[in-house]
């Protein structure tokens, strides 16, 4: 796929922009900073040359005749890889590792979404191949969810230094190899001023995307590479130096919280509400492996239509963790429309999906299963009793905990034509 770049070379306290461009793909606009002796005087002047640039050169996939336009982003859970996972997806025949069927059934619904983005849990260090504790799965697995359509994978979590400094950068590089869009993890500090924080714009609505954990199992980063801590100081710098680019929309992706927990606790509720009140418009959050409640924070109490969603957990996206809440995740859509200058969420809803493990031939398969898809296509999948009796439970378990959340309905209704997977 042929990328296009113009590149603005960055003048001293200017920034540097890099517009990208890919067919079928997203714009991304990144800006370096360099150092800057007076703060408040150098951020007037790069905010006019932002502006400047805008204005004499933009990119965007679809021109958008009117002044009203609308974007669909989708924020998935944990995308593991443990050892069940590795084994399942090597096919002998090609003498490679094949995980296709993992996200074959998201793809309809992935077509509708303007921007897709999930958590990358796992380090793309080549091989020996391992599951946990410190992960490394094969290049393919990024390769399939991009085919699948996702746009952005998330790199800061917990194992992201499972495999060392060696691995931690090669998981940039084949990242970086297969345009893939990322964030969270830099070689070093040059390459984080340059492309952090995340600024990506489609439909004429410009997100900005930070990226955070809370650690990294103990494991010490070594210079010059970089990893994004959980550090109050610096998210607030990260969000101001984000509103510099003008966003419409500022997420922060969070790894946090305790594993294993179906609830949020009092340090999690504290950091969501004060990075919405230093600039955030939305947190999703990743880490525990169950999916959290999903609440909503109000800026004005007398003004019900403006509101700030926090998600405090996705769940597992794709996993071999079997146990019950660990089975599955929610993938978490928000619609968001720019009338004019103003933008304003006017849906949020989740999708259900279940992880199917099929073992056949001394392997497993796995597959992520929009819970719907599976209960308006039974005898399509024809799974024994004792699979579905998990499915539909953790269904209902997601239904109940996340309350009055809307749930999306994508594939109500939604049949498969014999031979189309």
């Amino acid at each position: 796929m042929h990328n296009e770049y113009c590149n603005v070379p960055a003048g001293k306290d200017q920034p540097a922009i890099i517009a990208e461009k890919s067919p079928g793909h997203h714009t991304r606009i990144t800006c370096r900073f360099s150092e800057r002796k007076s703060r408040r005087g150098s951020y007037k002047v790069i905010l006019s040359f932002i502006w400047l640039f805008v204005s004499s050169l933009y990119f965007s996939l679809h021109a958008q005749p009117h002044d009203t336009s609308c974007l669909k982003i989708v924020f998935a859970g944990d995308i593991m890889g443990h050892d069940a996972q590795i084994e399942g997806a090597w096919i002998d025949s090609l003498k490679g590792y094949d995980y296709e069927p993992t996200f074959r059934y998201l793809k309809p619904y992935l077509e509708t979404i303007d921007i897709a983005v999930a958590n990358l849990e796992v380090t793309l260090a080549g091989p020996p191949y391992k599951g946990y504790p410190q992960f490394s799965s094969p290049d393919s697995l990024a390769g399939e969810a991009k085919k699948a359509g996702f746009d952005i994978l998330l790199t800061a979590n917990n194992h992201a230094l499972d495999r060392g400094s060696k691995g931690f950068n090669r998981t940039i590089s084949v990242l970086d190899e297969m345009r893939i869009i990322h964030a969270g993890t830099y070689k070093d500090k040059v390459s984080r001023d340059r492309h952090y924080p995340l600024i990506i714009e489609k439909k004429g609505i410009r997100l900005a995307i930070l990226n955070y954990t809370y650690g990294t199992n103990g494991l010490i980063i070594k210079p010059p590479s970089v990893i994004n801590r959980i550090d109050t100081m610096q998210i607030r710098h990260d969000i101001e130096k984000a509103g510099l680019a003008d966003p419409d929309y500022t997420i922060v992706a969070i790894h946090w919280g305790i594993e294993y927990e179906r609830h949020e606790n009092e340090d999690q509720r504290w950091l969501a509400e004060w990075m919405i009140k230093k600039g955030a418009d939305a947190i999703i959050g990743s880490h525990p492996h169950v999916i959290q409640p999903v609440k909503l924070f109000y800026p004005d109490s007398t003004d019900s239509t403006i509101y700030n969603p926090v998600v405090y957990s996705t769940g597992n996206f794709v996993s071999n963790q079997r146990a019950r809440y660990k089975d599955g995740g929610i993938m978490f859509e928000m619609t968001l429309r720019k009338t004019g200058k103003q933008v304003c969420v006017t849906d949020y809803n989740y999708l259900p999906s279940w992880v199917h493990r099929e073992d056949k031939d001394s392997r497993s398969v796995f597959y992520i299963v929009p819970a719907e898809l599976y209960l308006q296509n039974p005898d399509y999948f024809d799974f024994p009793d004792h699979i579905r009796y998990k499915l539909t439970q953790f269904y209902r378990d997601t239904r109940e905990h996340l309350g009055n959340t809307p749930e999306n309905h994508f594939y109500s209704g939604y049949k498969i034509i014999p031979g189309q997977y």
